[in-house]
């Protein structure tokens, strides 16, 4: 019976696995009739459990069935309390609490809010539960003028009740191959409405009600000691690390910092990890059990030793949840919960039960942590040591513990880095020897004075002290020639095998078994993207909100027009999008080319600078442009001698736009436009950045073959470009809209879409389709990377 039993546990992560795969819900009756037959099921199992293989079989069914189908459920409840479309746009007056501590920069504030009540023009109305917030203060530029909002103020808390106008939409995110899903990590979260606090002087200024309530008692303590943290450090890099550590908050530390940690492969000491929780649960219980043995009444009463496993174990949870409650950390205080039961007990079960009940737990409390990273690596790190640790002699010498130790980190290592290949198509050569001198220093050193200063403030000096040789030690690591490498994204059953791969080489098996892993890595090693035929050529729009970035290949050359926009001061669209996918198609850059000086076009262009060291610039940036310094640009010209033109395998290549008579002082950006086109005689694409009529005219004035089967749509389909004569002499079949998700422009304007319409003209827009695909040797149109990958959590528009 007790096989039985623990086989729900691998059918509760098949069920939850499959249900994630499902494009579209059902109605949740459905479900809950898929609940019904999973407990005929188990009924049916129980009945059979004298018959092993057949009570097996359908409790793995049964498990199954009950997890798709509770899942499933809710989800469908979860949806159905989505924001309305109608409301989407509309000035909401709001009341509610504000969630979690709020998360700061230099533009202003993010926060979750609890919303309690919400009225549109006096009238009340339905929204969800959270919604996620945006307050920004300070001197902007909306439409024409700027203007001054106000600034969100500096004693803003967790658990206050606040009254504020909103304007909100529904959870939208940029859909990219290989990119970071925004859309499952709001619907995981719990938050079903984005927006922005409006603080215009003509909107009524938000009012803070009651003060401090007892709504989120733990989010209000983890502010505070995050804001003594951040008053006692005056080093802001440092400050986050140590409150990384503290409270778990992951945003406090720096993007230069984790690109570090990731480039030596301690990012998952960076958080609260499973390593952080068992120690302070073991530190706990070792004080606990010190402390009991004092007292002969409370020995009798319960003896010490269960005394300390119990208290261990809920001080470590209460540090979790303190710390943010993470997936290392719920893994974490259920193997601690597991074996503490089985303990006082008596009781001992087999590693691989402890490790499949760990998984089924966390996933029964947050079946999309299935999706996250975290909980791969967490997990499969966890398993790796439960199965190859080996028991340990009465009384080690230091020698043995230091022996082991360097053990673990080598097995981890070698079992993770086709994982970490497959989620992230980068890797850690540097890793090992960091993690060496990273875990010890981390966990014995850095984090207990970053913890212990929450009972004496200057304790966090030296923890600061601390983070600055850590630091200092790993930026010297990841200037290594070849700190870390990367390889292309392979098909997901070579890295499943890849994976496979490294677990057995890991096992502490005799070698010649071992040795087999290594067929199985290669595959997802050598594997290479596949490119165009000579002659043909591809096309990625990438969706990165308002800006223009779209990739061309073609069978030995890529070029990247435009890099997207900044979002802020350490977010763009390089970190965000381009370099994940630049490095997951495993792309050397040829040319990258800035349509103009704008920041929607030119904003992570450091960022794909600094990774494609070898690509050449060419744009009608000034001279004296920021980025003249990091790579000096080639003028783009498509006049007489000096217009530019090549060929790379069998296309070709042309710009037609600016001449350089165009360079004048005072010249708009815009009509500085760089206008490529692309050709391999039978399909045409047409790149014209932000041209607008006057630019159009001046093109159609030259009498070129303006001709284009794909066009991207001029200044994202703003009212002054796309003009009549214009589109009729390009005739595009098809016309691409790279514009962001309701933007403050209105992009793309009704009448410029009809005007292509009128022309049968097929539109797509990233805001829809998400990353757009398109090849010259397909006669199919342009595929939406939102029809590849769509999932149930996915936003669809009207």
């Amino acid at each position: 019976m007790a096989t039985v039993a623990l086989s729900l546990l691998p059918g509760w992560l098949l069920g939850t696995a499959l249900q994630l795969q499902q494009t579209g819900l059902w109605h949740r009756d459905a479900y809950l009739g898929l609940v019904l037959l999973a407990l005929l099921l188990l009924a049916g199992a129980w009945w059979l459990r004298s018959g092993r293989i057949r009570g097996i079989f359908l409790a793995v069914c049964a498990a199954s069935v009950l997890a798709f189908g509770s899942v499933g459920w809710r989800a469908s409840v979860y949806q159905g309390q989505a924001l309305e479309p109608g409301l989407e746009g509309r000035d909401l007056d709001v009341v509610g609490v504000v969630a979690a501590m709020p998360q700061r920069n230099d533009l202003g504030l993010r926060l979750r809010f609890d919303v309690e009540s919400a009225s549109l023009d006096g009238a009340r109305v339905r929204l969800p539960a959270r919604i996620y917030l945006g307050w920004y203060g300070g001197a902007w530029s909306l439409g024409e003028a700027p203007v001054q909002l106000q600034r969100a103020p500096e004693d803003l808390r967790a658990g206050e009740r606040w009254q504020m106008r909103v304007r909100l939409k529904a959870p939208h995110g940029s859909l990219n191959p290989h990119g970071f899903d925004y859309e499952l990590w709001l619907w995981e979260q719990d938050l079903q409405a984005t927006g922005s606090v409006r603080v215009a002087a003509a909107d009524p200024a938000p009012r803070r009600l009651d003060g401090q309530t007892w709504a989120h008692p733990v989010e209000s303590v983890r502010q505070a000691v995050r804001d003594r943290i951040l008053e006692r450090i005056a080093d802001r890099r440092l400050a986050g690390i140590v409150a990384a550590l503290v409270v778990g908050d992951q945003a406090a530390i720096e993007r230069a910092d984790w690109d570090v940690f990731r480039a030596t492969g301690v990012a998952h000491l960076m958080s609260i990890s499973g390593l952080h929780i068992t120690m302070f649960a073991w530190a706990a219980a070792w004080l606990i059990a010190w402390l009991w043995r004092r007292s002969p009444r409370m020995c009798l009463a319960l003896p010490a030793p269960t005394a300390a496993l119990i208290g261990g174990v809920l001080l470590a949870t209460g540090y979790a949840v303190f710390s943010g409650w993470g997936v290392p950390s719920q893994r974490t205080v259920i193997m601690l919960t597991v074996v503490t039961f089985l303990r006082l007990g008596a009781r001992q079960w087999p590693w691989p039960a402890v490790w499949l009940l760990a998984c089924a737990v966390v996933l029964a409390l947050d079946p999309w942590a299935f999706l996250q990273a975290g909980f791969w690596l967490s997990f499969v790190a966890v398993g790796v040591l439960f199965a190859t640790s080996q028991p340990q002699p009465p009384g080690p010498g230091w020698r043995t513990r230091l022996a082991a130790f360097w053990r673990e980190q080598w097995v981890v290592t070698l079992a993770l880095a086709p994982l970490t290949l497959l989620l992230f198509q980068q890797v850690s050569v540097v890793g090992l020897g960091a993690n060496f001198v990273a875990i010890p220093w981390v966990t014995l050193v850095l984090t207990p004075l970053s913890m212990a200063g929450v009972l004496w403030a200057p304790l966090w000096d030296l923890a600061a002290l601390s983070a600055q040789v850590l630091a200092t030690t790993l930026g010297w690591l990841a200037q290594w020639p070849m700190a870390s490498v990367s390889v292309a994204a392979a098909p997901v059953a070579l890295s499943v095998l890849a994976v496979l791969g490294g677990v057995l080489l890991a096992m502490p098996w005799p070698a010649a078994v071992r040795a087999l892993g290594l067929p199985l890595l290669l595959p997802a090693l050598l594997w290479q993207a596949p490119r165009p035929a000579a002659g043909e050529f591809e096309l990625l729009a990438a969706d990165i909100g308002q800006g223009n970035a779209v990739l061309v290949r073609t069978a030995q050359h890529s070029l990247l027009y435009d890099s997207g926009p900044r979002y802020g001061p350490d977010s763009d669209a390089g970190h965000r999008v381009l370099l994940p996918l630049l490095r997951a198609m495993d792309e050397r850059l040829d040319l990258l080319v800035l349509s103009h000086r704008d920041t929607d076009h030119t904003g992570g262009a450091v960022a794909v600078l600094d990774m494609q060291p070898q690509a050449r610039l060419l744009s009608s940036i000034e001279d004296s442009h920021e980025l003249q310094q990091r790579r000096p640009a080639q003028r783009c010209s498509g006049t007489g001698d000096a217009a530019q033109r090549w060929q790379w395998d069998g296309v070709e290549f042309e710009m037609l736009h600016p001449m350089l008579q165009s360079y004048q002082p005072g010249a708009k950006p815009n009509a500085l436009s760089c206008v490529l086109r692309v050709s391999n005689g039978r399909q045409t694409v047409l790149l014209v950045g932000d041209i607008e009529k006057p630019q159009e005219m001046e093109l159609l004035q030259r009498q070129l073959d303006l001709r284009a089967d794909v066009l991207l749509v001029p200044h994202h389909g703003s009212k002054t470009s796309s003009s009549g004569p214009w589109l009729d002499a390009v005739q595009p079949r098809w016309a691409l809209v790279q514009a962001g998700y309701r933007n403050r422009f209105g992009h793309p304007a009704p009448e410029v879409m009809q005007r292509y319409r009128e022309r049968g003209v097929t539109t797509l827009e990233t805001a829809r389709c998400g990353a757009i695909h398109w090849a010259s040797n397909d006669a199919q149109p342009p595929e939406c990377e939102r029809e590849r990958s769509r999932r149930y959590w996915h936003h669809r528009l009207p």
